[in-house]
């Protein structure tokens, strides 16, 4: 529930997004499945608000065989015409095909690294990093670092943008406002 109380980012509008950044945006998430969730969530955002993907999370979870990657990544073309027919969802099929491609290099990473946690984290040496400004930027080195290398290893939908976006959902990157609560608890202050 959002605390409307507190000092919060300016960014949240409305009780959905008020309580994604409340609960969830920015917060260091350390567990595969819902690293998985978030990056299948904003490869889906692409070229839309993130209202929109954020609304629709549950019914992407229902037809998405709740956001595990092993079972996405086996999806075959009958499981693409059922996406495409399931109403809730963005019904788009390159992003379908998409999801599918990432679920098995996100499998990939997983084998490679030990999880993918250990694989994102070490691009920051497993310490987010932090805002010291109120001017955020929509990409950075980090996030054209990590995007080239998830490209070279076939992901789809995971422009610098995008996953600028990504690392900021899951708190690599930390771009809550200096006044904001989060960041004063996110840094103990």
């Amino acid at each position: 529930m959002a605390l409307p109380d507190k000092h919060r980012c300016r960014w949240p509008q409305g009780e959905l997004m008020t309580a994604y950044h409340d609960q969830e945006w920015g917060r260091p998430l350390h567990d595969d499945q819902k690293l998985y969730e978030m990056l299948f969530l904003e490869g889906f955002q692409a070229g839309l608000s993130w209202y929109i993907v954020l609304s629709k999370r549950e019914a992407f979870r229902a037809a998405f065989s709740g956001f595990d990657a092993a079972a996405i990544a086996a999806y075959d073309e009958a499981d693409v015409a059922r996406l495409l027919a399931a109403e809730g969802i963005v019904r788009n099929r390159l992003k379908i095909l998409g999801a599918i491609t990432n679920a098995k290099v996100f499998l990939a990473i997983q084998q490679e690294f030990g999880s993918f946690e250990r694989y994102l984290w070490g691009f920051v040496n497993g310490v987010p990093v932090v805002s010291r400004e109120d001017v955020f930027p929509v990409s950075s080195a980090l996030s054209d670092a990590v995007s080239k290398d998830l490209k070279r290893r076939g992901m789809k939908f995971v422009g610098s943008v995008t996953i600028y976006s990504f690392l900021e959902s899951v708190g690599v990157i930390n771009d809550h406002e200096q006044d904001c609560f989060v960041m004063r608890e996110l840094m103990g202050r």
